[in-house]
């Protein structure tokens, strides 16, 4: 059973518009849900609050803080909405695991990476032709073929990502008949002896549509991130052309990068 966590009060209660008293000149006063939500996420950050541990109710976080059950309310909005809690009425609000933090590369690794257990749920496959904008990623000539796919991805049984992929059906003949739950670059690698070595990707935040959405377990419009995404084999071809949708709460991303510094100008 979880355990619910209590709070040192705050030093200051909010004013009738929900905010901090005023704050000394030269200075600006955040909002007391920010500065509540702010020290809860430090809190959950610093693993004092292990994932699906307890949180303090609105009303014990109102007495607590001294502020209105709307402004405790506003709080535990925004960390939901951060990805940092999730509620479960009429249980309470609990804190989340932590992101999944995702590299660019294959999500079976990453999610393995993490510590958790990678899987996928085939929506649909079908060799088809391509759009014009896969037929250019892929760099296909006209009337080429692609295999075409959509999975949920899973970590631990729970929906991180929809991913659609198309694959050229030239390089990879009877992919649809071969087990589709695992890594896909492993199954190339294994079967076709297409080996990825490196992937370009560009990344959009956007708000999900009602499929979208319940397949990945999320309110209705909840935020998501698209990920755009070529991969290519040694000899750069371009051997995969992906979108893929990302629950923007409980998925992060890393980039690695050489920074060149800014060219100096030239004297005149």
């Amino acid at each position: 059973m979880p355990t619910k966590t209590t709070r040192t009060p705050a030093p200051a209660s909010e004013s009738a518009n929900g905010s901090t008293p005023a704050a000394a000149p030269g200075t600006a006063a955040l909002p007391r849900y920010v500065e509540i939500a702010n020290e809860l996420r430090e809190h959950i950050e610093s693993a004092a609050l292990a994932p699906h541990t307890l949180l303090p109710s609105e009303r014990e976080l109102s007495e607590t803080h001294r502020v209105s059950r709307m402004t405790a309310r506003q709080a535990l909005t925004l960390l939901e909405n951060e990805g940092y809690v999730y509620r479960r009425p009429p249980r309470g609000t609990f804190v989340a695991e932590p992101r999944v933090l995702f590299r660019l590369g294959s999500f079976s690794a990453e999610v393995a990476r993490a510590g958790r257990h990678p899987g996928a749920r085939l929506l649909w496959a079908e060799i088809a032709t391509p759009s014009p904008s896969v037929q250019d990623a892929l760099g296909l000539a006209a009337g080429e073929q692609v295999h075409a796919l959509q999975r949920l991805r899973l970590a631990d049984a729970e929906p991180l990502a929809i991913e659609t992929t198309y694959i050229p059906a030239a390089l990879t003949p009877g992919l649809l008949q071969q087990p589709l739950e695992g890594s896909l670059w492993t199954l190339l690698r294994d079967n076709y002896g297409i080996v990825p070595t490196h992937a370009r990707a560009t990344l959009q935040f956007i708000v999900t549509d009602d499929r979208s959405a319940s397949l990945l377990r999320l309110r209705s419009a909840a935020p998501g991130i698209l990920q755009t995404r070529k991969t290519y084999d040694q000899s750069g071809r371009c051997i995969e052309f992906a979108r893929d949708i990302y629950r923007a709460d409980r998925a992060a991303f890393e980039f690695d990068a050489i920074v060149q510094p800014p060219a100096l100008p030239q004297p005149a």
